[in-house]
């Protein structure tokens, strides 16, 4: 059986809204045991190597990524470099260029916790940016109300892959819950 491993957003945690609708619907299908949410630190090269860990212990296993926002990029990144498919919500398809917005003092939306963002994760995290080899490992979900990245990005750096773009929504991608049966068929297909 496919192992789902939720990579959450910039300034996010395993407590986001949707990692834990992911953990509650994987639980109500009896499924707790495939499910995974590594908290990925804010440092690019922090966040490498906690990844590289959680995927140490899935090795020889079937992955597939739910990654949303910066967690879209980074699972692009895992996907490209170790294999697997991913399902992105919203990722950021250029999260470098974001980043000197948030340079200093920042705090995490759920744990509350002060992190202080360095100009340099900008290049640690140009470094991670891969090409899509192969589309078909991909679905792209997308809501066009998205307040912090432009979704017309993703569907240029995403073209090709499966997308599904849904008028209006936000940013946290409204009514998530409802595609949890699809991604999880689409895990099992990839």
């Amino acid at each position: 059986m496919v192992h789902l491993v939720y990579l959450h957003g910039f300034l996010s945690s395993p407590f986001s809204k949707k990692a834990q609708e992911t953990a509650v619907w994987m639980a109500e299908q009896g499924r707790s045991d495939y499910f995974h949410c590594p908290d990925i630190p804010m440092e690019p090269k922090a966040a490498t190597e906690a990844l590289l860990h959680a995927m140490d212990r899935l090795k020889g296993e079937r992955v597939c990524f739910i990654g949303s926002s910066l967690g879209g990029y980074l699972a692009t990144w895992l996907v490209e470099e170790y294999g697997g498919s991913a399902v992105l919500v919203n990722p950021a398809a250029h999260p470098y260029e974001l980043l000197r917005q948030y340079v200093g003092p920042q705090h995490n939306y759920y744990t509350g916790e002060t992190h202080v963002i360095d100009a340099g994760y900008a290049d640690e995290l140009r470094g991670l940016n891969r090409v899509v080899s192969r589309p078909d490992r991909y679905w792209l979900l997308l809501q066009t109300g998205d307040e912090v990245l432009d979704y017309r990005e993703a569907l240029d750096k995403y073209a090709g892959c499966r997308q599904t773009v849904i008028e209006g929504g936000d940013h946290s991608f409204q009514d998530y819950p409802r595609w949890l049966p699809a991604i999880w068929e689409f895990a099992q297909e990839h």
